[in-house]
Parts: C-alpha cells; structure tokens; sequence
C-alpha cells in the first residue's frame, strides 16, 4: 500500500546521461569562444544542440535506445519548466512559453539533422549562425557541432550510458574542439 514512499535505488541512465549533457551545453569555451550568448536563450541553445546531437545518435541504435531519446527531451524539457518557474514565469504565461521553447527545439533539431545528414559543412554553419549566434560566424562552433557528432558515431549505448565525456572539448588557448 504505501510502496511509493520507497526509495528507488535503481541507477537512471538517462539521468547520469542527462547531466553529462547538461554539463557540456554549460562548458565556458562554447560561450568564450564559440560566440554563444551566455543568458537564458543562449544556454538553451547550447542544450538543445547538445540534446540533439545524443538524441539524433540514440535514434539510430537499436531498442531501447530511441525510447531513451525521447526520455532525453522529456527530461530536458521537464528540467527547462522547472527554470522557467524558478526565474519567474508565471504560471499562465508558461504554456505559452513551453510550446513556443519546444517549437524551437524542433525546428533546430530539422536544420541541424538536415546539414549533418548532407554533410553540408556551409549549411551547418548557416543553421547555427542562424539560431543559436544570432547571425555571427559560426564557423568553430560547426566544427564543435560536426566533431562532436562523429564522435557520437562511434560510440555503442553501453559507451554513451557510461560515465565518460560524450563531448569533445574545446581547447582554451587554440579555440579547436579535440
């Protein structure tokens, strides 16, 4: 009868996969020296390119991996409600600003597959520059965006389930993902 008050002391993998994403959208380079704004529509920029890199990488492994993905985007979607409370929109305006956020995700997450999958360098820069710089070069952030997916690309659920970097990382001093 009272079973809901247990703790559930099974380990979440989209969670620990969760929280590493969230960790790379908030690397400081991708905001220094990617052009990022670093504000509310620049983070969920950076999150939701990042989302989108795991989630266009789960979607292409075998079950349970794209049912994971979409665990992926309610969870960072429930995580984005959670802020938006927390910096203050009200409670009638946030439907209206949840699906005007989720319209956005989609319509990146059509460009920027759109560009990889036509391994369309000047295209993927387009996009970025498009939406996540407000029209500044993106040209080091494409480079970020097309390493980081094929690193994705060779890495099994088990490899992105682990607790290891998914991402690559921006060097400070040279401004060039590795």
């Amino acid at each position: 009868m009272f079973g809901w008050l247990k703790r559930n002391d099974k380990p979440d993998p989209v969670a620990g996969l969760h929280a590493r994403m969230v960790k790379a959208a908030l690397e400081p380079a991708l905001y220094l020296h990617c052009g990022i704004e670093d504000s509310f529509e620049g983070r969920f920029e950076s999150l939701s390119l990042h989302v989108f890199l795991v989630m266009r990488r789960l979607n292409t492994l075998p079950p349970p991996a794209p049912e994971m993905a979409q665990e992926l985007v309610d969870r960072t979607f429930t995580g984005i409600d959670h802020t938006l409370r927390q910096i203050g929109i009200s409670d009638t305006k946030l439907p209206r600003k949840m699906k005007e956020l989720a319209g956005a995700f989609l319509g990146r997450v059509s460009a920027y597959d759109a560009a990889l999958a036509a391994t369309d360098d000047a295209g993927l820069e387009q996009a970025l520059s498009r939406n996540a710089l407000s029209g500044r070069d993106a040209g080091l952030l494409a480079e970020y965006v097309a390493a980081a997916a094929d690193h994705l690309a060779g890495l099994n659920l088990a490899q992105l389930l682990a607790d290891a970097e998914i991402f690559p990382h921006l060097l400070m001093d040279e401004g060039q993902p590795t």
